[in-house]
């Protein structure tokens, strides 16, 4: 029993891993207020609208004496998240349980290991119909800092 335990947490720690390995990142040396300009301006000219604005960076920064740190992880980072009617009708209908995915989100950050580069990126989806919802976030991203 304690082998099962053994084995199941190892297993869990590695697909923990690999899931926060599966992104799509883009840097621009832009500052962070224009690649959220950006950001905003690139999902609504998709037609789309802002469901939340997740401000990370402030509440990791705001928090880390409360949990026991002193590292500041971001300058600044905000999650984005918003969704697509099209085309998350489309993936649900292809399979109900994309409901996983949904709202779609894209973070925008700056590491105070690098202050003049603004990092944004987004999830990558699995094969199959969600790799259309990864299309779209890359579209946005790109149109953010003008790619």
């Amino acid at each position: 029993m304690k082998r099962l335990m053994m084995s199941l947490c190892m297993s869990a720690f590695a697909a923990t891993t690999a899931l926060a390995q599966d992104m799509v990142t883009y840097t621009t040396d832009q500052s962070f207020d224009d690649v959220v300009f950006g950001l905003e301006n690139a999902i609504i000219g998709e037609g789309l609208v802002i469901d939340a604005t997740s401000h990370v960076g402030d509440m990791l920064e705001r928090t880390k004496a409360d949990v026991g740190s002193d590292v500041t992880i971001f300058v600044k980072a905000d999650v984005y998240s918003f969704c697509s009617a099209q085309v998350s009708r489309k993936v649900m209908e292809a399979d109900p349980m994309n409901i996983v995915f949904c709202p779609y989100d894209i973070f925008v950050a700056v590491s105070p290991d690098k202050p003049d580069q603004t990092m944004i990126g987004y999830r990558s989806f699995p094969e199959g119909p969600m790799k259309e919802v990864e299309a779209l976030l890359d579209q946005i991203a790109r149109t953010a800092i003008g790619q």
